[in-house]
């Protein structure tokens, strides 16, 4: 009998992208492993639900609802009532059983939603960055580094809940794997810079990067600005670039492992995104650009991993030129290169494969 697995998962312009890249990721493995994976996503505004069909899954979509306005906090990135999610989804699931695995990835949805799905599915299998609500989950990915990891979940997941914690689970494409196998040696020498703050930067920290690099003179040194799907200021952000021959603009990419491996500086965001960069050895100057990315960046920057600068409401042009100005030193950026990777272990090619449904 042919495995099934649903993803349930959504971007939109308040969630960003990050969610539903790391569950496609996941999905591919899955499928490489002989799963059929299905999507639930819901019609959101900002939504990226092209993404799972260009990507060949089937995918179901939750209909549009009116924000309830009774809910707050991360409850409001659904849109509903989790119930009523739950309800909605259930519907789908009852059509595709049985399922070996429900993936579930929304800071929107606890134990209580996944109570009421429980009997649809043979596991469900959480992935959680906060550690600040209750799971009834038989696995749980938490990718981030944090001090004290080990220990993020106690009291939170069942006791024969399986926990995979930390980077060395992080889900990255292939295409980084692919990239690292031919990464070249960064010399300290500031070449080329990368500008990227997540799918839609809606704190308008890509613009204050640009800005901050058009006040700093850097002869020879190109500057890479891509923009994400979702980013509602893409217009505004080209025509910032436009005139200046060295700032190059592009949208949505699909190869971000060659825009890293080629980069010696990244401007980004703390969020899926590190793990990403600290694979490749990409220094990066770091602005946490939403408050579940707060501990993180805190954790890294401790670490030596990131150059961390603060929240998005204190970072200004004026903190960017001058971290821009420190890594201009090659002294800076060699430090900095020397204590940012990580590793991550490649899963898809063990024998066994921790990602695929039991």
């Amino acid at each position: 009998m042919q495995k099934i697995a649903v993803i349930r998962a959504d971007a939109s312009e308040q969630i960003g992208s990050g969610h539903l890249m790391r569950c496609l990721t996941l999905a591919g493995r899955m499928r490489r492993e002989g799963t059929e994976v299905h999507f639930i996503c819901r019609d959101l505004i900002g939504n990226l639900n092209h993404l799972v069909r260009e990507q060949g899954f089937p995918l179901h979509v939750l209909p549009r609802h009116a924000d309830d306005p009774s809910l707050t906090g991360y409850a409001a990135w659904l849109a509903v009532a989790q119930e009523t999610d739950a309800r909605e989804t259930g519907e789908v699931l009852r059509t595709l059983a049985p399922i070996m695995r429900l993936v579930v990835d929304s800071y929107a949805l606890d134990e209580v939603w996944e109570r009421i799905v429980r009997p649809l599915v043979g596991e469900i299998f959480v992935i959680d960055d906060l550690a600040n609500r209750k799971h009834d989950c038989d696995i749980l990915l938490d990718q981030n580094f944090y001090r004290a990891m080990q220990h993020r979940y106690d009291g939170l997941v069942p006791p024969s809940c399986k926990l995979l914690l930390g980077p060395s689970y992080a889900l990255l494409r292939e295409e980084f794997y692919a990239a690292k196998k031919k990464l070249r040696r960064r010399d300290g020498h500031l070449r080329r810079i990368l500008v990227f703050y997540g799918g839609s930067d809606v704190t308008h920290e890509t613009e204050k990067a640009v800005r901050a690099l058009l006040h700093l003179s850097l002869p020879a040194v190109e500057v890479d600005v891509i923009i994400g799907g979702s980013n509602a200021h893409r217009t505004q952000i080209e025509e910032l670039c436009a005139s200046h021959d060295f700032l190059h603009t592009y949208c949505a990419v699909s190869n971000m492992a060659e825009f890293m491996a080629n980069a010696d500086l990244c401007l980004g965001a703390g969020g899926t995104t590190t793990w990403e960069r600290c694979f490749l050895g990409l220094p990066a100057i770091v602005t946490a650009i939403a408050e579940n990315q707060l501990e993180i960046c805190r954790d890294c920057a401790d670490a030596g991993l990131i150059y961390y600068l603060g929240r998005w409401d204190e970072v200004t042009e004026m903190a960017l030129y001058h971290a821009l100005y420190v890594m201009t030193k090659p002294e800076a950026l060699t430090q900095i290169q020397n204590t940012c990777r990580l590793d991550v272990e490649h899963h898809a090619e063990e024998g066994t494969n921790i990602f695929a449904p039991c």
